[in-house]
């Protein structure tokens, strides 16, 4: 069995973002996604690990100033303006919303101009 390397953490990330993506009604698609870019970044998968261990943001990544709580307030934001409740409701789905805020980091570390403009401008209605 040599050459193989099995790391009981990643397996552990793996079955909680399956947990969570189901939990959040989440498709195969952004689960393998979200999975594809944890494994190609370190620190996100140390955050990701974090999250499932405390299921609170560690928050150390931060991509042009933003970190992973900015992300989570800014999704937060943008459901709150979509349903035009003002308040976070029950129905509200807080896991959606971490996992959109992982995703967010990814994307935002590879074209960050992009994401700090949209962060920049708000959420108002045309803006979404």
């Amino acid at each position: 069995m040599s050459g193989i390397l099995y790391d009981a953490r990643r397996v552990m990330a793996y079955e909680g973002i399956e947990r969570l993506g189901e939990y959040a009604g989440k498709d195969r698609e952004f689960i393998d996604g979200l999975w594809a870019e944890l494994i190609l970044d370190r620190e996100l998968m140390q955050e990701f690990m974090y999250y499932l261990d405390h299921h609170t943001l560690l928050d150390q990544i931060k991509c042009r100033g933003y970190g992973l709580t900015d992300l989570y307030v800014w999704q937060m934001d943008r459901y709150n303006l979509i349903r035009e409740v003002g308040k976070n409701p029950e129905c509200c789905n807080k896991e959606a919303m971490v996992l959109n805020a992982f995703r967010t980091m990814a994307d935002m570390k590879k074209d960050p101009d992009t994401y700090v403009e949209r962060l920049s401008r708000g959420t108002g209605m045309d803006q979404i």
